[in-house]
């Protein structure tokens, strides 16, 4: 490395729930630069989880989130003029941040009609261990599992 790393930012947590990983959720979210409009799609996400399941719509977005975080992707390695699938291991940081811009994408992807509704929805599968961002999880580990053969190019 040439330069020093720069310093991790330090993230405030959100009002409502006082959690640093919501903020970092709806700072995902966000289109720019408007953060209570993104505060107001995740609120009003979180309370349809919770109108809809009956358990607390934060508790149903954290398992959510843990369903979505993968364990290993692939990443390309070129050895000898071939490029090369080589499973690793995530990042405990990276597999945060991939599991909210999946989930965050996907949700964006679905039929409801509102932003609020389409993440709720999402909310809701992923914590079920179904919908199209679990699914993703489960392709990337897949994935992985197929190219095990290349660990040993690990860097």
């Amino acid at each position: 490395m040439r330069k020093d790393t720069p310093k991790k930012r330090i993230i405030l947590p959100d009002p409502r729930f006082n959690e640093v990983m919501v903020t970092r959720f709806v700072n995902n979210m966000m289109w720019d630069g408007k953060k209570s409009l993104s505060y107001r799609i995740f609120y009003d996400a979180v309370d349809i989880v919770q109108e809809k399941t009956g358990e607390s719509g934060l508790e149903a977005w954290r398992k959510a989130l843990n369903n979505v975080m993968p364990a290993v992707e692939v990443k390309s390695r070129r050895v000898g003029g071939a490029n090369f699938q080589v499973p690793t291991e995530v990042r405990p940081e990276r597999r945060i941040a991939l599991a909210m811009k999946w989930m965050i994408g996907y949700a964006r992807k679905r039929n409801e009609k509102t932003m609020q509704e389409k993440l709720a929805g999402e909310i809701m599968a992923a914590a079920k261990g179904e919908g199209a961002s679990v699914k993703k999880k489960e392709d990337t580990h897949r994935m992985a599992e197929a190219n095990k053969a290349f660990s040993h190019f690990r860097f």
